[in-house]
């Protein structure tokens, strides 16, 4: 949905001022001729920016009349852009990192204070793709950076936020934690993954010493066509996953049991609904703790949710074992008093 109102006027300003006086084509002394005034929205709220513009009247020069703009404005936003980086970065990483929604990036921005439309948060999506792309397209950068290490070991996985979407191919480079290749596909299909691989394979400059991803089979069969003779093996996280996963199962079996046991929660809510009594109060506050210690979901193959749902109950079948001793210390102390 596009944006029904003005936006506010902001409240800060800032005066940027080109840092190079000398003209790039003849040398001679650049003079501050006009200003430019763009609004932007950032992350800390909407600036103002005075943006003092220098330009070079020598007659013969090539770049005679041509704008020259402050360097730090780029560092600020892009041109013909209403948002500032920040909020370009941020939203990247809320869909890239995040696996957000569009719907649920926009919730996350405005809950931030930053006045945006839904349909202004596609339009930076783009724009962060195009920029990552641009970042990763810069050959000679990884060839220096990679050559010091003599080889590379290839990581390979396929991001999708949102079902029937697009497939975002993340490279990576193991050994540095360089991202070698970014790229969206329509599909994933060995014969849409090997040009990646091809790609990266003559971008790095050295030998790919390995490849871990997945074990997904259209990429094993990508890998062994892109690169033949390469070792290739299955990621530390989905190899403990498959590992683990009867014992995971187990877990989720003992936690369904440990469930059936505590589901009487809701009537002793019911008896004490209304009631202001110290004992109902704390009867409320040890249902809460029983349904916060029930809705904690683990993930395999760490976290057992199941052994952590026993020890919650546990601790909050201490805590009531020490409430009824106490009770009765009280009650025997009372009868000894009479």
């Amino acid at each position: 949905m596009a944006r029904l109102s003005a936006r506010a006027r902001p409240e800060r300003e800032r005066v940027l001022v080109p840092a190079r006086q000398s003209c790039l084509g003849c040398g001679g002394h650049m003079r501050l001729r006009y200003e430019n005034r763009r609004s932007l929205v950032t992350l800390s709220g909407s600036v103002r920016l005075r943006l003092r513009i220098r330009r070079c009247e020598a007659p013969g020069c090539s770049r005679f009349h041509l704008p020259y703009r402050p360097e730090a404005e780029g560092a600020i936003a892009l041109p013909q852009h209403e948002f500032g980086l920040d909020v370009i970065a941020l939203v990247g990483v809320l869909r890239h990192r995040d696996h957000r929604s569009v719907p649920e990036i926009h919730a996350a921005l405005q809950g931030r204070g930053v006045e945006i439309a839904e349909r202004s948060v596609t339009n930076l999506l783009d724009r962060y793709d195009e920029l990552l792309a641009s970042a990763l397209t810069g050959t000679r950068r990884l060839r220096r950076v990679l050559k010091a290490q003599g080889g590379v070991i290839l990581a390979l996985d396929g991001l999708q936020p949102d079902v029937g979407h697009e497939v975002l191919w993340v490279l990576r480079d193991c050994l540095s934690g360089e991202v070698l290749l970014a790229r969206s596909l329509l599909s994933s299909r060995s014969e849409d993954l090997v040009p990646l691989l091809e790609e990266v394979a003559a971008a790095v400059g050295v030998p790919i010493l390995g490849v871990i991803s997945d074990g997904q089979t259209s990429i094993r069969r990508a890998v062994a066509e892109a690169l033949p003779g390469v070792p290739h093996q299955l990621c530390h996280f989905h190899f403990l996953r498959e590992a683990a996963h009867p014992v995971f199962e187990a877990d989720r079996n003992a936690k369904k049991e440990l469930k059936k046991r505590v589901r009487g929660v809701r009537r002793i809510e019911r008896s004490v609904e209304g009631s202001e009594e110290p004992a109902a109060e704390v009867a409320r506050g040890y249902c809460a703790a029983v349904r916060s210690a029930i809705t904690d979901d683990g993930q395999a193959p760490l976290a057992a949710s199941g052994l952590k749902l026993r020890s919650r109950l546990q601790a909050v079948a201490d805590s009531l074992d020490r409430v009824a001793e106490k009770g009765a210390e009280r009650r025997r102390s009372r009868g000894c008093a009479d």
